[in-house]
């Protein structure tokens, strides 16, 4: 229980917000770990909140031209050193024992890509009792289907995996790199909510479903190469999927 732990977190003007999701990573009870904040050029306060950590394991690199979410983890990921690559987004939360845990699960049960449950937080983190699970076991088909973990709750093994890179698409960059991973591994769920997602105002949840279908068909037909038919096809298969999800994995607790 002693490999480096890579954390890839991009941002853009989450100022707000960023500092206590870098106080979720110095809370983490798993202590090697290094944290790859990548900053999109943003316009708020997110320089000078960062540059009060003074920790050797905060790496912050800055983008010299606004890049979108893609190429940010992209370079994070290019940076990594950790056997463990792990994703968490600069307004979203990790409960303290989440590295411990989730590497356990995966050490112990031979896994190489994981995710966990989380728990949806508003912007002023107020827990909204909305859990999402998802599958035990997701192949490369369950995948193609649906995005089912959290980018918040993902862990996979570099040395298996190795340093996935992605298109330069605007959005579901985090399903076009899980889509490369399931390639080399299923992805297995551990059952604890380990994370908290800040589900805010402006976030691709909250958008119509024109635009998701857009988003979605360019992802198949941009990032993953898929041709016209097909795209449309995992297109449509998504949207049923969604719908399966909110009914079977997404539970409200009281």
């Amino acid at each position: 229980m002693n490999e480096l732990v890579s954390i890839i977190m991009p941002s853009y003007n989450t100022a707000s917000f960023i500092s206590k999701t870098i106080e979720s990573v110095l809370n983490q009870t798993y202590k090697n770990w290094e944290l790859l904040i990548v900053d999109d050029c943003s316009t708020d306060d997110t320089d000078e909140i960062v540059s009060k950590y003074n920790d050797k394991r905060i790496v912050y690199l800055k983008n010299e031209k606004n890049s979108g979410a893609a190429i940010s983890r992209n370079r994070a990921l290019r940076n990594a050193k950790g056997k463990w690559i792990a994703f968490l987004d600069s307004d979203d939360l990790w409960h303290p024992t989440k590295l411990e845990k989730q590497i356990k699960f995966m050490k112990k049960n031979g896994h190489f890509f994981s995710y966990t449950s989380y728990e949806e937080i508003d912007e002023n983190d107020v827990v909204n009792g909305v859990k999402v699970t998802g599958p035990k076991k997701i192949t490369k088909m369950g995948m193609y289907r649906y995005c089912w973990p959290g980018c918040l709750t993902v862990m996979y093994d570099a040395e298996k995996v190795g340093k996935i890179q992605i298109a330069d698409i605007k959005k579901n960059n985090d399903y076009a790199m899980w889509l490369k991973v399931i390639k080399k591994a299923d992805c297995y769920h551990y059952d604890k909510v380990l994370a908290q997602y800040r589900k805010r105002s402006g976030s691709i949840s909250n958008h119509g479903y024109l635009k998701l279908v857009k988003w979605h068909y360019k992802l198949f037909k941009e990032a993953d190469n898929k041709n016209s038919v097909a795209s449309l096809f995992l297109t449509l298969q998504n949207l049923i999927y969604g719908c399966w999800k909110k009914v079977r994995y997404v539970k409200k607790v009281s």
